[in-house]
């Protein structure tokens, strides 16, 4: 049988631009530049390839929490993604106790070295109590960086990010710390002026954990974070574009000021993402998801969200008629890099991972591999 694949007729975007009738070969786990006689060819025609979507930040799905969960419920949330054409993704914790934090941690450590997921985000509990979102305020601290160090040391060297109120004691010092420790710092569920903000920046910190949400609105007087993280181009904007977090016109704002090359599309999801409503919990808190969207019981504060980014991608070509190539850069390319992880994944390109999805014409997924393996098999009918 051969083990060489070429899908052949697609539309391709490729780093250099989008390929009319292209051709993606795949050798074994990898994306190959040439193929044997015996090949076998898949023809899409009709159909759009473009690379596996990389989640930065992503609590879960499949009615499973990375922060909770067990070994196979945290497997089982990352297939749910897969799926859905993620085949790179970080996990992310909630706000909890340091001692849980860090023994949460080190289990998905291991997971990061089998290469099951791509790294750890810490999201809380170094956050502002008057921006805490779907967070337990009774666990909130002030990011010592000493607290820090002990969950990226009890992470064993996968953990990726960590999501800080920067404004708050030890902010910036953390910030600096996770700089030089290679570890993104990310402001978020923050309370910052601009100038505070303008500080953690110049300090190292290089991203704004989903953008808009959970922090102070831009004012004209008072511009805030959202300012600060927009006009610097050392800041990759976090954006969750599921209808319920974002205006249109406030991604559109995002992406005229930082360009799809400063844009990383996350889900942000929880356990209810492809899995369904009902009552969940994110950390100790309750959710209710209703028609899609999630919501604290008590407070009725957005709790993350069910997105999926095949939906995500959908969204932004045909409603907010943005540009596919630059669609696909926000959905892969950019968070690729950001991660450190472009070498591999991210793009079609030769030598890198077999990881893409098949879009039809109307973008609904039909096709997704992993490492040269179907995930879902292509649906060309």
């Amino acid at each position: 049988m051969a083990t060489s694949k070429v899908l052949a007729g697609a539309q391709v975007v490729l780093p250099t631009g989008i390929v009319d009738g292209g051709r993606v070969i795949v050798e074994g786990t990898r994306i190959a530049g040439s193929a044997p006689a015996d090949a076998d060819v898949l023809d899409l025609t009709g159909h759009w390839l473009v690379p596996g979507f990389v989640d930065i930040h992503n609590h879960g799905g499949g009615g499973a929490s990375f922060t909770s969960g067990t070994v196979d419920e945290i497997l089982k949330g990352v297939h749910t993604h897969r799926l859905h054409g993620t085949t790179t993704i970080v996990a992310s914790t909630v706000t909890g106790g340091m001692d849980a934090l860090a023994q949460r941690a080190g289990l998905l450590s291991e997971l990061a070295e089998q290469g099951d997921i791509a790294g750890i985000h810490f999201e809380g509990p170094f956050i502002s109590p008057c921006r805490k979102g779907a967070h337990s305020e009774e666990l909130l601290r002030d990011p010592d960086p000493a607290e820090v160090r002990k969950l990226i040391d009890a992470a064993r060297g996968r953990a990726k990010m960590v999501t800080l109120a920067t404004e708050l004691p030890g902010g910036v010092d953390s910030v600096r710390l996770l700089a030089e420790h290679g570890v993104i710092a990310a402001i978020g569920h923050t309370d910052a002026t601009y100038e505070q903000t303008v500080e953690a920046i110049e300090a190292g910190a290089t991203v704004a954990t989903h953008l808009y949400n959970a922090m102070p609105v831009l004012g004209h007087r008072t511009p805030g974070p959202i300012a600060a993280l927009l006009e610097d181009e050392r800041i990759t904007v976090e954006l969750i574009n599921d209808g319920t977090h974002l205006h249109p016109a406030s991604l559109q704002l995002a992406f005229h000021h930082a360009g799809a090359d400063r844009v990383a599309f996350i889900t942000d999801a929880m356990d209810a993402a492809g899995f369904g409503d009902g009552r969940y919990l994110l950390g100790p808190l309750e959710v209710e998801v209703s028609e899609g969207v999630a919501r604290l019981v008590e407070g009725g504060s957005i709790a993350g969200s069910t997105l999926t980014l095949d939906r995500a991608f959908k969204r932004a070509v045909t409603l907010d008629r943005l540009p596919v190539e630059d669609v696909v850069a926000a959905l892969s390319a950019t968070p690729a890099r950001l991660l450190g992880l472009y070498d591999r994944v991210g793009s079609l390109e030769p030598g890198k991972d077999a990881d893409l999805v098949i879009l039809d014409a109307d973008f609904a997924l039909r096709g997704v591999m992993r490492r040269g393996e179907w995930v879902v098999e292509p649906q060309l009918g």
